[in-house]
Protein backbone atom coordinates (compact mmCIF):
# COMPACT_ATOMS: atom_id res chain seq x y z
CA UNK A 1 0.00 0.00 0.00
CA UNK A 2 1.28 3.51 -0.58
CA UNK A 3 2.65 5.50 2.69
CA UNK A 4 3.59 8.98 3.04
CA UNK A 5 6.99 10.10 2.92
CA UNK A 6 9.19 12.70 3.70
CA UNK A 7 11.04 11.99 0.60
CA UNK A 8 8.67 13.65 -1.81
CA UNK A 9 7.71 10.08 -3.12
CA UNK A 10 3.76 10.84 -2.89
CA UNK A 11 1.96 13.94 -2.66
CA UNK A 12 0.70 15.51 0.89
CA UNK A 13 -2.54 15.65 -0.81
CA UNK A 14 -3.41 12.66 -0.89
CA UNK A 15 -3.31 12.16 2.67
CA UNK A 16 -4.99 13.39 5.70
CA UNK A 17 -3.00 15.39 8.16
CA UNK A 18 -3.60 15.42 11.79
CA UNK A 19 -1.59 17.46 14.61
CA UNK A 20 -1.08 15.52 17.62
CA UNK A 21 0.44 16.82 20.88
CA UNK A 22 2.67 14.93 23.59
CA UNK A 23 2.18 16.56 26.71
CA UNK A 24 3.05 15.36 30.51
CA UNK A 25 5.97 16.89 33.31
CA UNK A 26 9.45 17.54 32.89
CA UNK A 27 11.53 14.31 32.50
CA UNK A 28 8.46 12.19 31.61
CA UNK A 29 9.57 11.11 27.93
CA UNK A 30 8.05 12.98 25.38
CA UNK A 31 11.22 13.82 23.34
CA UNK A 32 11.93 9.67 23.56
CA UNK A 33 8.51 9.52 22.37
CA UNK A 34 8.81 11.61 19.40
CA UNK A 35 12.08 10.06 18.53
CA UNK A 36 11.01 6.60 18.71
CA UNK A 37 7.82 6.80 16.47
CA UNK A 38 8.99 9.58 13.60
CA UNK A 39 9.62 8.33 10.26
CA UNK A 40 11.38 11.26 9.47
CA UNK A 41 14.51 12.54 11.65
CA UNK A 42 12.49 14.37 15.09
CA UNK A 43 13.14 17.67 15.54
CA UNK A 44 14.69 18.67 18.61
CA UNK A 45 14.98 21.86 20.87
CA UNK A 46 17.15 20.59 24.09
CA UNK A 47 19.60 22.29 26.02
CA UNK A 48 22.03 20.95 28.75
CA UNK A 49 21.16 21.65 32.33
CA UNK A 50 22.63 24.04 34.43
CA UNK A 51 23.57 25.17 37.37
CA UNK A 52 21.00 27.94 36.79
CA UNK A 53 18.59 25.28 36.96
CA UNK A 54 19.21 24.37 40.42
CA UNK A 55 16.38 24.99 42.37
CA UNK A 56 14.71 25.95 38.96
CA UNK A 57 14.05 22.35 37.42
CA UNK A 58 13.01 19.75 40.00
CA UNK A 59 15.14 16.86 39.43
CA UNK A 60 13.39 14.41 42.02
CA UNK A 61 13.23 10.99 40.24
CA UNK A 62 15.01 12.12 36.86
CA UNK A 63 18.62 12.88 38.00
CA UNK A 64 20.14 11.38 35.42
CA UNK A 65 18.45 14.23 33.52
CA UNK A 66 21.13 15.99 31.72
CA UNK A 67 19.26 17.74 28.86
CA UNK A 68 15.51 19.72 28.67
CA UNK A 69 13.45 20.81 26.13
CA UNK A 70 13.08 24.38 25.54
CA UNK A 71 10.64 25.07 22.59
CA UNK A 72 8.87 21.91 21.21
CA UNK A 73 10.03 18.32 19.56
CA UNK A 74 8.70 17.38 15.70
CA UNK A 75 8.03 14.15 14.38
CA UNK A 76 5.98 12.70 11.55
CA UNK A 77 4.67 9.17 10.93
CA UNK A 78 2.25 7.90 8.70
CA UNK A 79 -0.18 5.58 9.89
CA UNK A 80 -2.28 3.48 7.30
CA UNK A 81 -2.57 4.28 3.66
CA UNK A 82 -4.06 7.62 4.16
CA UNK A 83 -3.30 9.42 7.26
CA UNK A 84 -0.32 11.35 8.46
CA UNK A 85 0.77 12.10 12.06
CA UNK A 86 2.37 15.45 13.17
CA UNK A 87 3.82 15.18 16.59
CA UNK A 88 4.29 18.17 18.62
CA UNK A 89 5.96 17.75 22.05
CA UNK A 90 5.49 20.29 24.56
CA UNK A 91 8.10 21.46 27.05
CA UNK A 92 7.77 20.02 30.38
CA UNK A 93 8.32 22.25 32.59
CA UNK A 94 6.03 25.57 33.52
CA UNK A 95 7.57 28.55 32.82
CA UNK A 96 7.10 27.08 29.20
CA UNK A 97 3.55 26.66 29.49
CA UNK A 98 2.84 30.05 28.00
CA UNK A 99 3.96 27.93 24.66
CA UNK A 100 1.60 25.36 25.13
CA UNK A 101 -1.62 27.25 23.48
CA UNK A 102 0.39 27.78 20.15
CA UNK A 103 1.43 23.68 20.07
CA UNK A 104 -2.00 22.91 20.80
CA UNK A 105 -4.18 24.80 18.38
CA UNK A 106 -5.44 22.52 15.69
CA UNK A 107 -4.81 19.82 17.58
CA UNK A 108 -7.04 16.73 17.15
CA UNK A 109 -5.92 14.96 20.11
CA UNK A 110 -3.15 14.70 22.90
CA UNK A 111 -1.32 12.33 24.25
CA UNK A 112 -0.74 12.97 28.41
CA UNK A 113 2.69 10.66 29.20
CA UNK A 114 2.88 10.05 33.19
CA UNK A 115 5.51 8.78 34.99
CA UNK A 116 4.97 6.92 38.63
CA UNK A 117 7.54 8.25 40.29
CA UNK A 118 6.38 11.62 39.50
CA UNK A 119 2.93 11.54 39.11
CA UNK A 120 1.58 14.81 40.45
CA UNK A 121 3.25 16.32 37.65
CA UNK A 122 0.74 15.23 34.62
CA UNK A 123 -2.01 16.80 36.38
CA UNK A 124 -1.40 20.37 34.61
CA UNK A 125 -1.71 18.60 31.28
CA UNK A 126 -4.65 17.00 32.43
CA UNK A 127 -6.34 19.90 33.37
CA UNK A 128 -5.32 22.30 30.30
CA UNK A 129 -6.52 19.37 27.89
CA UNK A 130 -9.76 18.74 30.03
CA UNK A 131 -10.16 23.02 30.26
CA UNK A 132 -9.51 22.92 26.39
CA UNK A 133 -12.28 19.88 25.93
CA UNK A 134 -9.64 18.28 23.57
CA UNK A 135 -9.53 14.25 23.37
CA UNK A 136 -6.71 12.94 25.30
CA UNK A 137 -5.26 9.86 26.46
CA UNK A 138 -2.80 8.96 29.82
CA UNK A 139 0.18 7.05 28.67
CA UNK A 140 2.31 5.48 31.59
CA UNK A 141 5.76 5.10 30.84
CA UNK A 142 7.11 2.75 32.46
CA UNK A 143 10.98 3.43 33.74
CA UNK A 144 13.51 0.84 34.72
CA UNK A 145 13.35 0.22 38.46
CA UNK A 146 9.62 2.53 38.55
CA UNK A 147 6.75 1.55 40.99
CA UNK A 148 4.93 -0.77 38.80
CA UNK A 149 1.28 0.13 38.62
CA UNK A 150 -1.83 -0.73 36.57
CA UNK A 151 -3.04 1.76 34.43
CA UNK A 152 -6.48 1.63 36.28
CA UNK A 153 -4.76 2.60 39.48
CA UNK A 154 -3.46 5.43 37.65
CA UNK A 155 -6.73 6.05 36.44
CA UNK A 156 -8.06 6.07 39.85
CA UNK A 157 -5.43 8.22 41.15
CA UNK A 158 -5.77 10.90 38.81
CA UNK A 159 -9.26 10.75 38.77
CA UNK A 160 -9.63 10.69 35.41
CA UNK A 161 -13.29 10.55 33.41
CA UNK A 162 -14.52 6.82 32.60
CA UNK A 163 -14.16 8.11 28.89
CA UNK A 164 -10.53 8.48 29.12
CA UNK A 165 -8.22 5.60 28.07
CA UNK A 166 -5.04 4.40 30.48
CA UNK A 167 -2.49 2.37 29.43
CA UNK A 168 1.14 1.62 29.92
CA UNK A 169 3.80 2.15 27.81
CA UNK A 170 7.38 2.19 26.98
CA UNK A 171 8.38 5.20 25.14
CA UNK A 172 11.48 3.58 24.11
CA UNK A 173 9.87 1.42 21.84
CA UNK A 174 8.53 2.17 18.58
CA UNK A 175 5.24 -0.46 18.42
CA UNK A 176 4.25 0.76 22.13
CA UNK A 177 4.20 4.44 20.76
CA UNK A 178 2.31 3.16 17.87
CA UNK A 179 -0.18 1.39 19.91
CA UNK A 180 -0.77 5.05 22.02
CA UNK A 181 -1.16 6.88 18.64
CA UNK A 182 -3.89 3.99 17.46
CA UNK A 183 -5.34 4.39 20.95
CA UNK A 184 -5.82 8.04 21.02
CA UNK A 185 -6.84 8.33 17.41
CA UNK A 186 -9.99 5.73 17.95
CA UNK A 187 -10.35 7.32 20.71
CA UNK A 188 -11.14 10.40 18.98
CA UNK A 189 -12.96 9.01 16.49
CA UNK A 190 -14.90 7.06 19.06
CA UNK A 191 -14.11 3.75 17.74
CA UNK A 192 -14.19 4.86 13.64
CA UNK A 193 -11.68 2.95 11.24
CA UNK A 194 -8.08 4.33 11.05
CA UNK A 195 -7.18 4.44 7.04
CA UNK A 196 -6.64 0.90 6.54
CA UNK A 197 -4.27 0.24 9.35
CA UNK A 198 -6.64 -2.12 12.38
CA UNK A 199 -5.33 -1.82 16.28
CA UNK A 200 -3.69 -3.75 17.31
CA UNK A 201 -2.24 -5.32 20.82
CA UNK A 202 1.03 -4.82 22.28
CA UNK A 203 1.99 -7.21 24.77
CA UNK A 204 3.52 -5.96 28.31
CA UNK A 205 7.22 -5.88 28.46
Amino acid sequence: MGSARSDGAAEDSQFTPVKIVIAGGFGVGKTTMVSAISEIRPLRTEESLTQVSVGVDDLTGVGGKTTTTVAMDFGRISMGARLVLYLFGTPGQDRFWFMWDDLSYGALGAVVLADTRRLGDCFPSVDYFERRQLPFIVAVNVFDGAPHYEAEDVRIALDLDPSVPAMLCDARQRASVKEILITLVQHVLAGGPIGDQPASHVPPR
